[in-house]
């Protein structure tokens, strides 16, 4: 190095200020001990780039190429986490001198910088908390979460959901906005941090991590080799950790600093809410389900020449399940008893569901006694005693069978209304069946009717949530015995599933909007041709 520059760097190193000194050709010439200390990799002789931030780099090269010093006046920016802000003046020989001014001289620049990127900051977490929680699906809350820290916190960001087996499902967001959704069969413990994330542990801070190790699975297109900070996170959810977030930014550009890593930790607590509020939703959604399968009453058809037709209607449009149900017993032979059940468990909702439930199965597995109805009923009402349910219930049972072209019937209820049937010319009679109520004393009596129909001819059983809804012009009125009767005196000769669609129609006219109990009927018809005989 020339005795005259050695001379210049000792006499700028001497400068109680921080300062750096800069040619046209982006080369550092001197810096002061202080701005050696501020840039610990600025070198002389070494381009500034290498060893200043970003923002005073770009602000020499625009300096030193408009010739105009200075150009900009002055620039701000972050180094290590601390706000600076830096004054270009000319120095000798062509020289530019960026006088780096820190905490002391510009506090108040820094504390309004600060304030405003906490606005900033505050205000997108409140949008990204009502973004987040806006859908209950778990792709789109993925999605949402990707994007939003692509955009706000990095240059790309990951999820990673906790493994399935041996399977990591990994959606990305690049700086375009692109997602991308893959499931790999990879190791979380070949990623620094990740592992622990997935099991909901503490951060790792983000200067342990070495970008460099980054798997290519792991990694949007276009990042391979050129990750220069990152952060992996928590997405903490109830109980539970609901994945790990994963904030990338390329090299060259600025690192995550302390402040960073703590906006991130802010945003994937939302964002791990979010996935485990919609995450709990796809269970109970899927136990729903798995309950209505089992808890609907079935679809019916002919069974050995009968004809079966059902409907149902919950006590709430927005309940599915209740306490109102009906089942179907096939006879294994043709010659057999087919055994129809229709009942009404007290109350309404899931809870009477939970009861109708057990009374099916019971009743299911009481079905080889079927030729004796009381047994079934006073085994049935031992069981509901010894639980530990409080509720009760009512019982219809309708043993049937076909025998040559009529349908011969032995209809019992234990506290139920008693069926209704319609004659072949359109007389409805009252099947003469008395009984207790199942579930609430300890023994039960019931009286047994035998009848058959007709071809043409219909039994129905129903539940009071026909009779008792109410309706009509003030919405105060009971549907009614008389009016259901005078309602089935027309259906004489139709079939099962037409009288069914009709009682169900007037009904559903009757109570209109008002509240009303759970309702089940179903019909049993004798068919009018021989056609229908056989199944």
């Amino acid at each position: 190095m020339p005795e005259s520059v050695v001379s210049d760097v000792e006499r700028w190193s001497a400068v109680p200020h921080p300062a750096v000194v800069v040619d046209r050709a982006g080369t550092v010439v001197a810096l002061t001990a202080e701005a050696a200390a501020l840039l610990p990799d600025a070198v002389v002789g070494e381009p500034l780039r290498r060893g200043a931030p970003p923002w005073l780099s770009a602000a020499h090269e625009e300096a030193a190429a408009s010739g105009v010093v200075p150009s900009p006046a002055s620039v701000a920016g972050r180094v290590g986490g601390r706000a600076l802000h830096a004054t270009a003046s000319p120095g000798a020989d062509g020289t530019v001198v960026w006088w780096l001014l820190g905490d002391t001289a510009h506090s108040l620049y820094e504390s309004r910088w600060e304030l405003e990127q906490e606005r900033e900051r505050t205000a997108f977490l409140s949008q990204a908390s009502e973004r987040l929680l806006a859908s209950l699906n778990v792709d789109r809350c993925v999605e949402t979460t990707v994007r939003l820290a692509a955009g706000h916190l990095a240059d790309a960001a990951v999820v990673v959901t906790p493994p399935a087996g041996r399977a990591l499902s990994v959606v990305s967001c690049d700086e375009h906005g692109v997602v991308r959704m893959n499931v790999v069969e990879e190791d979380p413990d070949a990623v620094a941090g990740l592992s622990e994330a997935l099991r909901g542990f503490p951060p790792i801070p983000s200067q342990w991590l070495d970008p460099a190790a980054v798997p290519a699975w792991l990694l949007p297109p276009g990042f391979e080799n050129r990750t220069g900070s990152v952060i992996v996170t928590p997405l903490p959810g109830h109980g539970v950790s609901a994945g790990a977030l994963v904030l990338l930014r390329r090299s060259g550009e600025r690192i995550f600093d302390e402040r960073d890593e703590v906006f991130a930790q802010l945003f994937a607590g939302r964002a791990g809410i979010a996935l485990s509020a919609a995450r709990l939703y796809a269970e109970q959604t899927s136990i729903t389900a798995i309950l209505m399968r089992e808890l609907l009453p079935p679809q019916l058809h002919r069974v050995h020449g009968i004809e079966l037709a059902g409907a149902y209607r919950a006590s709430e449009n927005h309940e599915i399940i209740g306490g109102d149900f009906y089942d179907v017993h096939r006879a294994a032979a043709p010659d057999g008893q087919t055994l129809v059940v229709l009942g009404d468990v007290c109350g309404k909702g899931l809870a009477a569901a939970v009861l109708t439930g057990k009374i099916r199965n019971t009743v299911h597995a009481l079905v080889p006694m079927a030729d004796d109805h009381q047994r079934m009923l006073s085994l049935l009402n031992d069981a509901l005693m010894s639980s530990r349910h409080d509720r009760f219930a009512t019982l219809v049972l309708a043993s049937a069978v076909h025998r040559d072209g009529r349908v011969l019937l032995r209809l019992t209820s234990a506290g139920h209304p008693p069926p209704l049937i319609v004659r072949a010319d359109g007389t409805v009679e009252m099947a003469e069946t008395r009984g207790q109520l199942v579930g609430a004393l300890p023994s039960i009596t019931a009286t047994t009717f035998r009848t058959s129909l007709a071809p043409g001819e219909t039994c129905l059983l129903y539940t009071d949530g026909v009779t008792e809804a109410r309706g009509g012009p003030l919405g105060r009125r009971m549907f009614g015995e008389e009016r259901l009767m005078a309602a089935l005196a027309q259906c004489a000769d139709m079939p099962a599933e037409a009288v069914v669609e009709r009682v169900h129609m007037l009904t559903t006219q009757w109570v209109g909007r008002h509240e009303h109990d759970d309702i089940a009927v179903v019909a049993i018809t004798a068919p009018r041709t021989s056609t229908l005989v056989t199944d």
